[in-house]
């Protein structure tokens, strides 16, 4: 019905800490002012404002809370990992349509990374770990470029054992869909569909094959030539060959070949269920 943006680059304004310093503060404060004002016939009612990961993580997260609730009025709010990993299944589930059978929805986030999987509105198993691609930029490719075929390696195995630890991940299921709910997979989806011949039954998919001929590339790439492949937008370049990693361990892990691209993720889901389309989940005190 209605959408407004302002783009932020908060993870610009963090420290070696992970802090977000003054400048991301006021940024934040002057975004929230202009989509408060912008918001027509706001009722307060209705008004769920929240922060995702780069502010939920930050050690002062509180104290940027506070502050931008003193300079605007409007409280941020804070969804954990899990929950945002269960409203991303939320909203693919409704995407996906009525066809009933397992589900397993893959989110590649700038923090962290969702995976979620069951076969009903609500999912099963929920998954959220710091995976995501500013933070594995910032950790193990600065500058977001691939500085030799042995760094590429660490990362790929930082990756799959992190994936490994605990429980594990869910795993894509016989006859089930795979859904990938973010943009980092439709730019790749993108980028891969650019450098072969594209069919119409590939068009919103990305390959496991597909996607790592595109690592291959993005390696090779500095980020101000990424910016200039297809599917890659300028302010998400220097993240391209982490989000291609993530997503190639993640895909891997899962035991997924294909994955469907789906534009509904977090936002999409808390709607659909602020809005009753959906029943909330039972409620789950946060671990």
């Amino acid at each position: 019905m209605f959408s407004h943006k302002v783009r932020l680059r908060l993870h610009e304004a963090l420290d070696r800490k992970g802090r977000l310093g003054r400048f991301g503060v006021e940024s934040v404060q002057r975004a929230v002012a202009e989509a408060v004002a912008a918001i027509p016939q706001l009722r307060r009612s209705e008004f769920f404002p929240f922060a995702t990961s780069v502010i939920r993580d930050a050690p002062n997260r509180d104290d940027v809370i506070a502050r931008v609730a003193r300079a605007t009025g409007t409280r941020l709010r804070v969804l954990t990992g899990e929950e945002e990993a269960r409203l991303a299944y939320v909203a693919a589930r409704r995407w996906a349509g009525p066809v009933p059978g397992p589900l397993l929805v893959l989110d590649i986030g700038g923090g962290t990374v969702e995976i979620a999987s069951g076969t009903g509105d609500q999912p099963r198993v929920v998954r959220s770990l710091p995976l995501g691609a500013r933070r594995i930029t910032r950790d193990w490719l600065p500058g977001g470029t691939g500085s030799s075929k042995r760094r590429l390696a660490e990362v790929r195995r930082h990756l799959r054992q992190s994936l490994s630890v605990g429980p594990g991940v869910p795993q894509a299921e016989p006859g089930g869909r795979v859904l990938a709910c973010s943009k980092t997979f439709e730019q790749l989806a993108q980028l891969a569909g650019a450098s072969g011949r594209r069919t119409p039954r590939l068009r919103g998919q990305l390959s496991l094959t597909r996607l790592r001929a595109s690592i291959d590339l993005l390696a090779d790439a500095r980020p101000r030539r990424g910016a200039g492949l297809p599917g890659i937008s300028r302010h998400r370049a220097e993240q391209s060959l982490a989000g291609a990693l993530i997503a190639e361990s993640l895909m891997t892990a899962c035991g997924v070949e294909v994955v469907e691209i789906c534009p509904w993720s977090t936002r999409e889901g808390l709607l659909l269920e602020r809005l009753g389309v959906i029943s909330p989940a039972p409620h789950r005190r946060a671990g």
